[in-house]
């Protein structure tokens, strides 16, 4: 009784983890996002790197706008404070309003340290419209999205880096604004902001052809890598631009079976005509 007694005694409770290894995870947390994401705002840092995601997915993407809670939002504000503060990362007004983040030179540095292949992002930063601004931000809206839905995900950035299952050529010659996979399903999206010139367009229409050819094979796909198959292609756009190619998919021979078991519109969630101003 004495012994366990002197054993209970002399356990000491563990230390609780130094704040400034905390931080220091935190930032380099941050930095590992925007490298995936190429430019984020302190809304999606938020998200991404303070809110747990769930288990593996087993139903389709939402496709929920994220929002962050208040907590996450102050301490995605407060990292980044200090990641500015080292000259981290670079920031810049959108087009509207909104604040980005991206890797400076010495963020890169910090990555690369610890293995990572990052570059700078100041060129992203440079110039952009607001067409490109907001193709990149809805993108970016999705897959965060699925992330915390439990999906694995390759953003946009990555698919137009080659970092992803597609490689740098893509997928019979296209490659995504995002990719979300959910065990062998995946889910391929298409964010349609602007409007696609003609030529553009029929190469759209040719390869969803080409898609529903592999998707429907008997053998299974050949176009993508083995244990993987088509899911669905989700098209973030108008309801202009949805009805204009359900009709044209229509004339070239699909059916409305075709169109109902490969693609999926979501017109409502995002408005693509508004102007969001938060930071």
């Amino acid at each position: 009784m004495t012994t366990e007694k002197t054993l209970k005694k002399n356990i000491k409770p563990a230390p609780a983890q130094d704040g400034r290894v905390i931080a220091l995870e935190n930032e380099l947390r941050v930095l590992r996002a925007i490298h995936r994401f190429g430019w984020l705002r302190a809304r999606d840092l938020a998200v991404v790197v303070w809110r747990r995601p769930a288990g593996p997915s087993t139903t389709a993407p939402g496709l929920q706008p994220p929002t962050p809670t208040a907590a996450e939002l102050r301490m995605a504000q407060k990292t980044l404070a200090r990641l500015r503060k080292k000259r981290q990362v670079l920031h810049a007004q959108a087009p509207d309003y909104s604040r980005l983040y991206a890797l400076a030179e010495a963020g890169v540095r910090a990555l690369r340290a610890r293995g990572a292949d990052a570059t700078t992002g100041k060129d992203a930063l440079r110039a952009f419209s607001l067409d490109h601004y907001h193709h990149r931000r809805i993108a970016n809206e999705v897959a965060i999205s699925a992330l915390i839905e439990g999906y694995k995900i390759s953003t946009e950035r990555e698919t137009a880096q080659g970092r992803w299952l597609g490689g740098r050529e893509g997928i019979a010659r296209k490659i995504p604004d995002a990719l979300l996979r959910a065990g062998s399903a995946i889910y391929w999206v298409e964010v349609e902001y602007s409007r696609k010139n003609q030529p553009d367009y029929q190469r759209l229409l040719a390869w969803l052809t080409i898609v529903r050819r592999d998707a429907l094979a008997p053998g299974g796909s050949t176009l993508l890598s083995a244990g993987t198959r088509w899911q669905q292609i989700i098209f973030v756009c108008t309801s202009a631009f949805q009805k204009k190619l359900t009709g044209d998919l229509l004339a070239i021979g699909w059916t409305h079976a075709h169109i109902d078991r490969l693609l999926r519109f979501s017109t409502a969630l995002y408005r693509i005509g508004s102007v969001q101003f938060q930071r």
